[in-house]
């Protein structure tokens, strides 16, 4: 690994998921779960795991947005060229159903666009990273593998669609791909691991429908783009799906994201 920051991500994800694990694992803990003002949940892991990135973060000066951290105001943020985007856990829904499903994503974002990104898996210990100069790995039972995956051909045409969010015009996309397709398989996951599944070549779509934040996606947004597929901003018409062709852009002034199409 060359990069110097991907490296520091990196630790800080490692060392971030292990503090979630602490608290998943420990059978004497009711995760601390509160509400926030959008009703999503927050967790004792959350907390952890944005304290433990931020000690790596911090030091490089590069300015930070959490999802846990406080949120400048925009005419502040215009201004940032280079910024760390974070979501110490993402999937906290899976994290409480305790299904594994929850991921800590770290990207590094230039002009808008994620440049550098780490997913990492803490209750599966599989870490995803890439940089848009370098590729993008994944590293599994500590075997390195470049993506997407030699191993990761299939014959049908794999949608992977959200555990917790599945819309209707999700329902539209995969119809029409079964329009199109020989064979048509969906699969469901949770959190960021849904990106990282059409980067290593697992799968081939990812429709999202619903909303999301910027930091739910910057850092699988980077590997995907590091791994050669596109994560761009998709819309329907008259009922069906398409893709705008344009990828999605990050440090707006609304930090959601519009609907995104991973293929």
């Amino acid at each position: 690994m060359k990069n110097e920051l991907l490296e520091i991500a990196v630790k800080a994800s490692l060392d971030a998921g292990a503090e979630i694990m602490k608290i998943y694992t420990d059978p004497s803990q009711d995760f601390g779960i509160e509400r926030k003002a959008d009703n999503s949940p927050l967790t004792l892991a959350d907390k952890a795991a944005h304290r433990t990135i931020m000690q790596y973060l911090e030091p490089t000066g590069i300015p930070v947005l959490s999802e846990e951290g406080a949120h400048e105001a925009y005419e502040k943020r215009a201004d940032w060229k280079r910024f760390w985007l974070v979501d110490p856990l993402d999937g906290t829904k899976e994290f409480i159903k305790k299904n594994g499903e929850f991921t800590v994503n770290i990207a590094l974002i230039e002009n808008g666009e994620p440049v550098m990104g780490v997913v990492y898996l803490p209750a599966q210990d599989v870490l995803y990273y890439g940089d848009v100069k370098e590729g993008a790995y994944r590293k599994k039972d500590e075997v390195l593998e470049r993506l997407p995956l030699a191993t990761a051909k299939h014959d049908d045409y794999v949608i992977v669609a959200s555990r917790s969010h599945l819309s209707a015009e999700t329902q539209v996309f995969i119809d029409e791909a079964v329009k199109k397709h020989d064979s048509v398989r969906t699969v469901s996951s949770g959190s960021s691991i849904k990106i990282c599944l059409v980067a290593e070549g697992s799968a081939d779509a990812y429709p999202r429908f619903a909303p999301t934040m910027e930091w739910d996606t910057g850092a699988g947004d980077a590997v995907v783009r590091a791994a050669g597929r596109m994560c761009l901003q998709a819309g329907t018409y008259d009922g069906l799906l398409f893709d705008d062709g344009k990828p999605l852009q990050y440090n707006k002034k609304d930090l959601h994201n519009p609907w995104f199409l991973v293929k």
